[in-house]
């Protein structure tokens, strides 16, 4: 019995090798699938599907939005006709590390959003949820308006802390913290942490209160909210998108 049991096994791992060898892409993919799906990680976009998204106060996602080798894409239509196509997530968030990447074309702007309520009052996810902004740094008008225009930064109230941002034309990641708990949010772009600040009570009144924002009904004061991708107008792209709530 104890022959058989050993020659069984050695033909077990002779089998799994030959299959590695005879198909390394089917193992590849199937390696970056079970890093992806990490316990504890919910995946919101991997690469096939906008099955966890939908239009900010709107339906399913269609054109001008895309899916291109695992990103999605957005490609902004020239006759827009006053209509947006801000995504939104279909669940909401309150205590959460997202992760994620993106990558802008020249000159363009777009922005990650959190804490976004959708209600009919509300026509824009920028009315209440803050945004780390994604941005050309070099060519986009926006970033000449102070380095809390910034890619990275959260905008319009912390500036990075140094410029990590990628060429044009590459990939970024972005890691956000937002912990309600702790009263601690953070910004790491590009495996650099670049924005730090609190998330409720005086000190992120104090932050609104000197921003553009001061005044704006609801902005920042949802707690609960869904994650948010801007449209604004111009070509960018996302890529694995996942979520981790704490």
């Amino acid at each position: 019995m104890r022959n058989w049991l050993i020659g069984a096994a050695f033909l077990a791992v002779v089998a799994c090798k030959q299959e590695k060898k005879e198909d390394p892409v089917k193992e590849a993919v199937e390696e970056v699938s079970q890093e992806v799906a990490a316990p504890n990680w919910e995946v919101l976009f991997d690469g096939s599907s906008f099955d966890a998204w939908h239009y900010y106060n709107g339906g399913a996602v269609t054109e001008p939005w895309k899916i291109e080798d695992g990103a999605m894409v957005f490609y902004p239509s020239k006759e827009r006709n006053g209509e947006s196509y801000n995504l939104v997530t279909n669940k909401e968030y309150t205590n959460f590390l997202l992760q994620l990447e993106w990558k802008v074309v020249e000159g363009a702007n777009s922005g990650i959003f959190y804490g976004v309520k959708e209600i009919e009052k509300f026509g824009q996810p920028y009315q209440t949820g803050p945004e780390i902004q994604v941005l050309d740094d070099e060519n986009h008008p926006d970033a000449k308006n102070g380095t809390s225009h910034q890619a990275g930064a959260l905008y319009d109230m912390v500036s990075p802390s140094e410029k990590t941002v990628n060429p044009i034309g590459e990939w970024n990641t972005v890691e956000l913290l937002v912990n309600h708990n702790t009263n601690q949010g953070y910004v790491i772009q590009n495996g650099v942490k670049v924005v730090e600040f609190p998330v409720h009570g005086d000190a992120w009144d104090e932050m609104i209160a000197n921003s553009k924002f001061k005044g704006w009904e609801g902005f920042g004061t949802y707690q609960t909210g869904k994650i948010g991708l801007q449209d604004h107008g111009d070509q960018v792209a996302y890529r694995n998108i996942r979520i981790k709530e704490l």
